[in-house]
Protein backbone atom coordinates (compact mmCIF):
# COMPACT_ATOMS: atom_id res chain seq x y z
CA UNK A 1 0.00 0.00 0.00
CA UNK A 2 1.77 3.14 -1.14
CA UNK A 3 0.24 5.98 1.56
CA UNK A 4 1.25 6.81 5.05
CA UNK A 5 0.34 4.35 7.83
CA UNK A 6 -2.88 5.28 9.80
CA UNK A 7 -3.57 3.60 13.50
CA UNK A 8 -3.92 -0.26 12.53
CA UNK A 9 -3.56 1.02 9.26
CA UNK A 10 0.20 -0.58 8.08
CA UNK A 11 1.92 -0.44 4.11
CA UNK A 12 1.72 -4.94 4.26
CA UNK A 13 -1.73 -5.69 5.07
CA UNK A 14 -3.79 -8.58 4.49
CA UNK A 15 -7.57 -9.14 4.41
CA UNK A 16 -10.55 -11.44 4.42
CA UNK A 17 -13.50 -11.21 1.94
CA UNK A 18 -16.88 -12.78 0.91
CA UNK A 19 -18.05 -12.41 -2.52
CA UNK A 20 -20.68 -13.60 -4.65
CA UNK A 21 -20.35 -14.36 -8.19
CA UNK A 22 -22.85 -15.26 -11.12
CA UNK A 23 -25.85 -12.89 -9.26
CA UNK A 24 -26.41 -9.76 -10.50
CA UNK A 25 -29.63 -8.67 -8.12
CA UNK A 26 -29.40 -6.68 -5.68
CA UNK A 27 -30.16 -9.18 -3.08
CA UNK A 28 -26.88 -10.64 -3.43
CA UNK A 29 -25.55 -7.06 -2.30
CA UNK A 30 -28.25 -6.93 0.20
CA UNK A 31 -27.09 -10.09 1.52
CA UNK A 32 -23.53 -8.79 1.67
CA UNK A 33 -24.38 -5.93 3.82
CA UNK A 34 -26.13 -7.86 6.30
CA UNK A 35 -22.88 -10.33 6.43
CA UNK A 36 -20.48 -7.57 7.45
CA UNK A 37 -23.16 -6.49 9.87
CA UNK A 38 -23.37 -10.02 11.70
CA UNK A 39 -19.74 -10.57 11.51
CA UNK A 40 -18.87 -7.19 13.13
CA UNK A 41 -21.58 -8.28 15.86
CA UNK A 42 -20.04 -11.51 16.38
CA UNK A 43 -16.75 -10.07 17.01
CA UNK A 44 -18.00 -8.47 19.93
CA UNK A 45 -18.86 -4.97 18.75
CA UNK A 46 -22.12 -3.29 19.58
CA UNK A 47 -24.92 -1.80 17.47
CA UNK A 48 -24.23 1.92 17.73
CA UNK A 49 -20.01 1.22 17.49
CA UNK A 50 -19.94 0.15 13.72
CA UNK A 51 -22.49 1.33 11.13
CA UNK A 52 -22.64 -0.32 7.53
CA UNK A 53 -23.00 2.51 4.96
CA UNK A 54 -24.47 1.81 1.58
CA UNK A 55 -24.62 4.11 -1.49
CA UNK A 56 -24.47 3.34 -5.29
CA UNK A 57 -21.73 4.54 -7.80
CA UNK A 58 -24.99 4.96 -10.47
CA UNK A 59 -26.74 7.39 -8.61
CA UNK A 60 -23.04 9.45 -8.49
CA UNK A 61 -23.20 9.14 -12.11
CA UNK A 62 -25.98 10.55 -12.31
CA UNK A 63 -25.50 13.29 -10.04
CA UNK A 64 -22.25 13.72 -12.05
CA UNK A 65 -24.39 13.94 -15.54
CA UNK A 66 -26.18 16.23 -13.91
CA UNK A 67 -23.30 18.51 -13.49
CA UNK A 68 -22.72 17.93 -16.85
CA UNK A 69 -19.85 15.59 -16.55
CA UNK A 70 -19.23 12.82 -18.66
CA UNK A 71 -18.95 9.25 -18.08
CA UNK A 72 -16.04 8.27 -20.33
CA UNK A 73 -13.69 6.09 -17.66
CA UNK A 74 -10.44 8.20 -19.34
CA UNK A 75 -12.30 11.57 -18.54
CA UNK A 76 -9.50 13.04 -16.10
CA UNK A 77 -11.45 15.67 -14.98
CA UNK A 78 -13.97 13.36 -13.81
CA UNK A 79 -11.63 11.32 -12.14
CA UNK A 80 -10.33 14.07 -10.04
CA UNK A 81 -13.52 14.56 -9.26
CA UNK A 82 -13.88 11.05 -8.19
CA UNK A 83 -10.83 11.12 -5.99
CA UNK A 84 -11.69 14.41 -4.76
CA UNK A 85 -15.13 12.72 -3.21
CA UNK A 86 -13.13 9.80 -1.61
CA UNK A 87 -11.22 11.88 0.59
CA UNK A 88 -14.17 13.58 2.23
CA UNK A 89 -13.61 12.33 5.18
CA UNK A 90 -9.82 13.17 5.53
CA UNK A 91 -10.35 16.96 4.57
CA UNK A 92 -14.03 17.65 4.89
CA UNK A 93 -16.63 19.25 2.79
CA UNK A 94 -14.93 22.67 2.05
CA UNK A 95 -11.73 20.92 1.22
CA UNK A 96 -13.89 19.06 -1.40
CA UNK A 97 -14.75 21.71 -2.68
CA UNK A 98 -11.22 23.33 -3.20
CA UNK A 99 -10.62 20.39 -4.97
CA UNK A 100 -13.71 19.70 -7.12
CA UNK A 101 -12.47 24.05 -8.30
CA UNK A 102 -9.30 25.66 -8.40
CA UNK A 103 -7.40 23.27 -6.05
CA UNK A 104 -6.21 22.61 -2.71
CA UNK A 105 -2.98 23.43 -0.41
CA UNK A 106 -2.80 21.69 2.74
CA UNK A 107 -0.92 22.38 6.00
CA UNK A 108 2.71 21.60 4.63
CA UNK A 109 2.06 24.28 1.65
CA UNK A 110 1.62 21.16 -0.84
CA UNK A 111 -1.08 22.28 -3.58
CA UNK A 112 -3.18 19.59 -5.27
CA UNK A 113 -4.33 20.42 -8.65
CA UNK A 114 -8.39 20.99 -8.62
CA UNK A 115 -10.54 19.97 -11.70
CA UNK A 116 -11.17 23.47 -12.33
CA UNK A 117 -15.00 22.89 -12.36
CA UNK A 118 -17.54 25.96 -12.70
CA UNK A 119 -19.77 27.07 -9.77
CA UNK A 120 -22.80 25.55 -10.81
CA UNK A 121 -21.04 21.87 -11.23
CA UNK A 122 -19.42 22.38 -7.65
CA UNK A 123 -22.78 22.91 -5.62
CA UNK A 124 -24.72 19.93 -7.76
CA UNK A 125 -21.82 17.71 -6.48
CA UNK A 126 -21.72 19.61 -2.91
CA UNK A 127 -25.62 19.08 -2.54
CA UNK A 128 -25.15 15.46 -2.77
CA UNK A 129 -22.07 14.80 -0.84
CA UNK A 130 -23.83 17.08 2.12
CA UNK A 131 -27.31 15.28 2.06
CA UNK A 132 -26.59 12.86 4.84
CA UNK A 133 -25.74 15.91 7.19
CA UNK A 134 -29.55 17.25 6.69
CA UNK A 135 -30.99 13.86 7.66
CA UNK A 136 -28.86 12.42 10.42
CA UNK A 137 -28.19 14.04 13.94
CA UNK A 138 -26.43 11.78 16.18
CA UNK A 139 -26.68 13.34 19.97
CA UNK A 140 -30.57 12.68 20.14
CA UNK A 141 -29.86 9.05 20.11
CA UNK A 142 -30.49 7.69 23.99
CA UNK A 143 -27.34 5.29 24.35
CA UNK A 144 -28.48 4.00 27.14
CA UNK A 145 -31.89 2.86 25.80
CA UNK A 146 -31.09 1.33 22.41
CA UNK A 147 -33.97 -0.43 21.23
CA UNK A 148 -34.76 0.70 17.98
CA UNK A 149 -31.98 -0.45 15.23
CA UNK A 150 -32.43 3.01 14.00
CA UNK A 151 -30.36 6.16 13.67
CA UNK A 152 -31.23 9.88 15.01
CA UNK A 153 -32.73 12.23 12.64
CA UNK A 154 -32.73 15.74 13.01
CA UNK A 155 -35.64 16.41 9.63
CA UNK A 156 -39.27 16.92 11.13
CA UNK A 157 -40.73 15.02 7.98
CA UNK A 158 -39.60 11.22 9.17
CA UNK A 159 -40.92 8.47 11.37
CA UNK A 160 -44.47 8.78 11.08
CA UNK A 161 -45.15 6.44 8.20
CA UNK A 162 -46.42 2.81 9.23
CA UNK A 163 -43.51 0.87 8.33
CA UNK A 164 -41.33 1.99 11.70
CA UNK A 165 -44.39 2.09 14.04
CA UNK A 166 -42.60 -2.08 15.86
CA UNK A 167 -39.33 -0.28 15.77
CA UNK A 168 -40.14 2.68 17.84
CA UNK A 169 -40.70 2.98 21.63
CA UNK A 170 -42.90 5.74 23.22
CA UNK A 171 -39.49 5.99 25.97
CA UNK A 172 -37.39 7.20 23.22
CA UNK A 173 -36.93 10.88 23.01
CA UNK A 174 -36.42 11.95 19.14
CA UNK A 175 -36.90 11.42 15.95
CA UNK A 176 -34.51 8.86 14.13
CA UNK A 177 -32.88 8.13 10.73
CA UNK A 178 -34.90 6.98 7.75
CA UNK A 179 -33.34 5.54 4.73
CA UNK A 180 -36.33 5.74 2.32
CA UNK A 181 -36.60 9.36 3.32
CA UNK A 182 -32.95 10.28 2.30
CA UNK A 183 -33.43 7.69 -0.74
CA UNK A 184 -36.46 9.87 -2.16
CA UNK A 185 -34.05 13.60 -1.89
CA UNK A 186 -31.39 11.25 -3.62
CA UNK A 187 -34.12 10.95 -6.11
CA UNK A 188 -34.67 14.26 -6.46
CA UNK A 189 -31.33 15.27 -7.47
CA UNK A 190 -30.51 13.34 -9.63
CA UNK A 191 -33.51 14.06 -11.66
CA UNK A 192 -34.26 12.39 -15.47
CA UNK A 193 -30.72 10.66 -15.30
CA UNK A 194 -31.77 6.79 -16.64
CA UNK A 195 -28.22 5.69 -14.58
CA UNK A 196 -29.21 7.77 -11.58
CA UNK A 197 -32.71 6.42 -11.18
CA UNK A 198 -31.21 2.72 -11.90
CA UNK A 199 -28.57 3.10 -8.70
CA UNK A 200 -32.02 4.49 -6.38
CA UNK A 201 -34.21 1.82 -7.82
CA UNK A 202 -31.18 -0.95 -6.53
CA UNK A 203 -31.16 0.87 -3.40
CA UNK A 204 -34.69 0.39 -3.01
CA UNK A 205 -34.74 -3.49 -3.31
CA UNK A 206 -31.72 -3.26 -0.96
CA UNK A 207 -33.64 -1.51 1.54
CA UNK A 208 -37.08 -3.36 0.97
CA UNK A 209 -35.11 -6.49 2.54
CA UNK A 210 -32.97 -4.62 5.00
CA UNK A 211 -36.15 -3.74 6.44
CA UNK A 212 -37.95 -7.21 5.91
CA UNK A 213 -34.81 -9.01 7.65
CA UNK A 214 -35.04 -5.81 10.76
CA UNK A 215 -31.61 -4.25 9.84
CA UNK A 216 -32.81 -0.75 11.04
CA UNK A 217 -31.02 2.01 10.28
CA UNK A 218 -28.63 1.79 13.11
CA UNK A 219 -26.55 -1.25 11.72
CA UNK A 220 -26.90 -0.14 7.42
CA UNK A 221 -27.25 3.07 6.66
CA UNK A 222 -27.71 4.72 2.95
CA UNK A 223 -24.37 7.53 3.25
CA UNK A 224 -24.13 9.05 -0.42
CA UNK A 225 -20.77 10.32 0.48
CA UNK A 226 -19.12 6.82 0.38
CA UNK A 227 -17.68 6.37 -3.00
CA UNK A 228 -14.57 3.89 -2.94
CA UNK A 229 -11.80 4.85 -4.62
CA UNK A 230 -11.05 1.53 -7.20
CA UNK A 231 -12.49 2.20 -10.46
CA UNK A 232 -14.34 -1.02 -11.22
CA UNK A 233 -17.48 -0.55 -9.01
CA UNK A 234 -20.31 -0.93 -11.14
CA UNK A 235 -23.21 -0.29 -8.52
CA UNK A 236 -24.18 -0.47 -5.01
CA UNK A 237 -20.95 0.03 -2.58
CA UNK A 238 -20.50 0.05 1.20
CA UNK A 239 -18.07 0.59 3.46
CA UNK A 240 -17.68 -0.63 7.63
CA UNK A 241 -16.68 2.05 9.74
CA UNK A 242 -16.39 1.55 13.42
CA UNK A 243 -17.73 4.63 15.44
CA UNK A 244 -16.25 4.00 18.78
CA UNK A 245 -13.53 6.21 19.76
CA UNK A 246 -10.75 5.15 22.00
CA UNK A 247 -7.21 5.51 23.11
CA UNK A 248 -4.02 4.80 21.58
CA UNK A 249 -0.62 2.77 22.76
CA UNK A 250 0.56 6.68 23.52
CA UNK A 251 -3.05 8.02 24.96
CA UNK A 252 -3.97 9.84 22.10
CA UNK A 253 -8.00 9.88 21.13
CA UNK A 254 -8.47 7.40 18.04
CA UNK A 255 -11.26 7.01 15.89
CA UNK A 256 -10.66 3.92 13.41
CA UNK A 257 -13.20 4.67 10.57
CA UNK A 258 -13.03 2.39 8.01
CA UNK A 259 -12.13 -1.03 8.40
CA UNK A 260 -13.53 -3.00 5.40
CA UNK A 261 -15.67 -2.07 2.17
CA UNK A 262 -16.93 -3.37 -1.31
CA UNK A 263 -19.36 -3.47 -3.56
CA UNK A 264 -20.77 -4.67 -7.04
CA UNK A 265 -17.73 -5.24 -9.92
CA UNK A 266 -19.69 -6.95 -12.39
CA UNK A 267 -17.48 -5.59 -15.59
CA UNK A 268 -14.07 -7.14 -13.46
CA UNK A 269 -14.32 -10.43 -14.70
CA UNK A 270 -14.82 -9.02 -18.52
CA UNK A 271 -11.32 -7.21 -18.21
CA UNK A 272 -9.61 -10.86 -17.84
CA UNK A 273 -11.78 -13.63 -19.79
CA UNK A 274 -14.01 -11.57 -21.94
CA UNK A 275 -17.02 -13.22 -20.17
CA UNK A 276 -19.49 -11.30 -18.33
CA UNK A 277 -19.69 -12.24 -14.85
CA UNK A 278 -21.49 -10.03 -12.10
CA UNK A 279 -20.68 -9.83 -8.95
CA UNK A 280 -20.75 -8.64 -5.72
CA UNK A 281 -18.20 -8.69 -2.66
CA UNK A 282 -17.33 -6.93 0.72
CA UNK A 283 -13.20 -7.08 2.21
CA UNK A 284 -12.29 -6.33 6.05
CA UNK A 285 -8.52 -5.64 7.02
CA UNK A 286 -7.51 -8.00 9.06
CA UNK A 287 -4.82 -5.90 10.83
CA UNK A 288 -6.79 -2.79 11.48
CA UNK A 289 -9.92 -4.53 12.44
CA UNK A 290 -7.86 -6.67 15.16
CA UNK A 291 -5.84 -2.97 16.22
CA UNK A 292 -9.85 -1.96 16.72
CA UNK A 293 -11.15 -4.68 18.88
CA UNK A 294 -7.54 -4.95 20.84
CA UNK A 295 -7.82 -1.32 21.69
CA UNK A 296 -11.90 -1.42 23.01
CA UNK A 297 -11.18 -5.06 24.24
CA UNK A 298 -12.61 -7.36 22.49
CA UNK A 299 -9.47 -8.91 20.67
CA UNK A 300 -9.28 -12.76 22.22
CA UNK A 301 -5.95 -13.90 22.65
CA UNK A 302 -4.86 -17.48 22.37
CA UNK A 303 -1.77 -19.18 22.86
CA UNK A 304 -3.49 -22.32 20.10
CA UNK A 305 -3.87 -19.79 17.38
CA UNK A 306 -0.30 -21.02 15.58
CA UNK A 307 -1.20 -24.50 13.39
CA UNK A 308 0.33 -28.12 13.88
CA UNK A 309 2.70 -28.48 11.34
CA UNK A 310 2.93 -31.85 9.24
CA UNK A 311 6.74 -32.17 8.27
CA UNK A 312 7.32 -33.39 4.58
CA UNK A 313 9.97 -36.20 5.01
CA UNK A 314 9.69 -38.11 1.44
CA UNK A 315 8.55 -35.39 -1.29
CA UNK A 316 7.45 -37.99 -3.63
CA UNK A 317 4.29 -38.69 -1.15
CA UNK A 318 3.46 -35.23 -0.61
CA UNK A 319 -0.03 -35.87 -0.91
CA UNK A 320 0.29 -38.47 2.18
CA UNK A 321 1.02 -35.63 4.43
CA UNK A 322 -1.75 -33.15 2.92
CA UNK A 323 -4.36 -35.79 3.93
CA UNK A 324 -2.86 -35.74 7.54
CA UNK A 325 -3.67 -31.77 7.39
CA UNK A 326 -6.88 -32.54 6.45
CA UNK A 327 -7.64 -34.96 8.31
CA UNK A 328 -6.66 -32.48 11.78
CA UNK A 329 -8.38 -29.77 10.07
CA UNK A 330 -11.86 -31.69 9.75
CA UNK A 331 -11.24 -33.01 13.56
CA UNK A 332 -10.62 -28.75 14.47
CA UNK A 333 -7.18 -28.26 14.91
CA UNK A 334 -5.38 -25.79 12.82
CA UNK A 335 -2.93 -27.28 10.76
CA UNK A 336 -0.56 -26.85 7.89
CA UNK A 337 1.75 -28.26 5.37
CA UNK A 338 5.29 -27.30 4.98
CA UNK A 339 4.93 -26.58 1.10
CA UNK A 340 8.80 -25.06 0.94
CA UNK A 341 11.52 -27.10 -0.19
CA UNK A 342 14.11 -27.31 2.68
CA UNK A 343 15.51 -30.23 4.83
CA UNK A 344 14.37 -31.52 8.08
CA UNK A 345 16.27 -29.03 10.23
CA UNK A 346 15.07 -26.26 8.31
CA UNK A 347 11.39 -27.47 8.54
CA UNK A 348 11.48 -27.85 12.17
CA UNK A 349 13.40 -23.90 12.36
CA UNK A 350 10.15 -22.80 10.17
CA UNK A 351 7.55 -24.95 12.83
CA UNK A 352 9.21 -22.98 15.66
CA UNK A 353 9.12 -19.06 13.99
CA UNK A 354 5.77 -20.40 13.35
CA UNK A 355 4.80 -21.07 17.05
CA UNK A 356 3.27 -23.80 16.22
CA UNK A 357 2.88 -26.07 19.61
CA UNK A 358 3.69 -29.50 17.76
CA UNK A 359 4.75 -30.81 15.09
CA UNK A 360 3.81 -34.17 12.17
CA UNK A 361 6.89 -36.38 11.18
CA UNK A 362 6.87 -39.28 9.24
CA UNK A 363 9.31 -40.48 7.72
CA UNK A 364 9.73 -43.89 5.67
CA UNK A 365 10.57 -45.88 9.61
CA UNK A 366 7.34 -44.33 10.67
CA UNK A 367 4.84 -45.44 7.33
CA UNK A 368 6.22 -48.67 7.11
CA UNK A 369 5.15 -49.39 11.06
CA UNK A 370 2.09 -47.34 10.12
CA UNK A 371 2.52 -44.56 12.64
CA UNK A 372 3.14 -40.75 13.28
CA UNK A 373 5.71 -39.38 15.85
CA UNK A 374 4.38 -36.22 17.42
CA UNK A 375 6.92 -34.02 18.67
CA UNK A 376 5.76 -31.36 21.06
CA UNK A 377 7.94 -27.52 20.57
CA UNK A 378 7.19 -26.58 23.71
CA UNK A 379 9.20 -28.40 25.85
CA UNK A 380 11.68 -25.58 25.49
CA UNK A 381 9.76 -22.62 26.61
CA UNK A 382 8.10 -24.82 29.53
CA UNK A 383 11.66 -25.84 30.83
CA UNK A 384 12.42 -22.31 30.98
CA UNK A 385 9.54 -21.56 32.56
CA UNK A 386 10.27 -24.13 36.66
CA UNK A 387 10.61 -27.08 35.69
CA UNK A 388 13.86 -28.08 37.23
CA UNK A 389 15.19 -31.21 34.66
CA UNK A 390 14.32 -32.86 31.76
CA UNK A 391 13.55 -35.90 33.51
CA UNK A 392 11.18 -34.09 35.58
CA UNK A 393 9.47 -32.45 32.49
CA UNK A 394 9.60 -36.34 30.60
CA UNK A 395 7.74 -38.01 34.08
CA UNK A 396 4.90 -36.02 33.25
CA UNK A 397 4.70 -36.03 29.07
CA UNK A 398 7.36 -37.31 26.48
CA UNK A 399 8.44 -34.52 24.06
CA UNK A 400 8.26 -36.88 21.20
CA UNK A 401 6.03 -40.00 21.17
CA UNK A 402 4.68 -42.26 18.52
CA UNK A 403 0.87 -43.07 17.72
CA UNK A 404 -0.50 -45.26 15.81
CA UNK A 405 -1.45 -43.11 12.45
CA UNK A 406 -5.21 -44.13 13.23
CA UNK A 407 -5.03 -42.37 16.89
CA UNK A 408 -3.31 -39.22 15.92
CA UNK A 409 -6.18 -36.71 15.76
CA UNK A 410 -6.68 -37.90 19.51
CA UNK A 411 -3.44 -38.15 20.25
CA UNK A 412 -2.93 -34.25 19.14
CA UNK A 413 -5.90 -33.26 21.13
CA UNK A 414 -4.83 -34.77 24.41
CA UNK A 415 -1.37 -32.98 23.50
CA UNK A 416 -2.33 -29.85 23.11
CA UNK A 417 -5.06 -30.16 25.99
CA UNK A 418 -2.26 -30.51 28.66
CA UNK A 419 -0.34 -27.22 27.31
Amino acid sequence: RNEKPGPGRFRQFMQFDADTVGSASPAADAEVCMMAADTMEALGLERGQYVMKVSNRKILEGVLETAGLSNDASNSKRLTVLRAIDKLDRIGLDGVRDLLGAGRVDASGDKTEGAGLDQSQIETIVKFLDMDAAWCLTDLYDAKNPAPDMQPLRSVAAVTTPRFSDELKSDLPGRYFDNKSLLESLGQLVGLSAVGREGIDELEHMLDIFESAAYGSLRIRIDPTVVRGLEYYTGPVFECELLMETKDEDGRTVRFGSVGGGGRYDDLVARFTGQQVPATGFSIGVSRLYSALKLVGKAEESATLAPVVVLVMDKAVQGDYWRMVQELRSNGIRAEMYVGTAGMKAQMKYADKRGAPLVIIQGGDEKAKGEVQIKDLRLGSELSQGIASREEYASQRLAQFSVPEADMVAAVKKALAQS
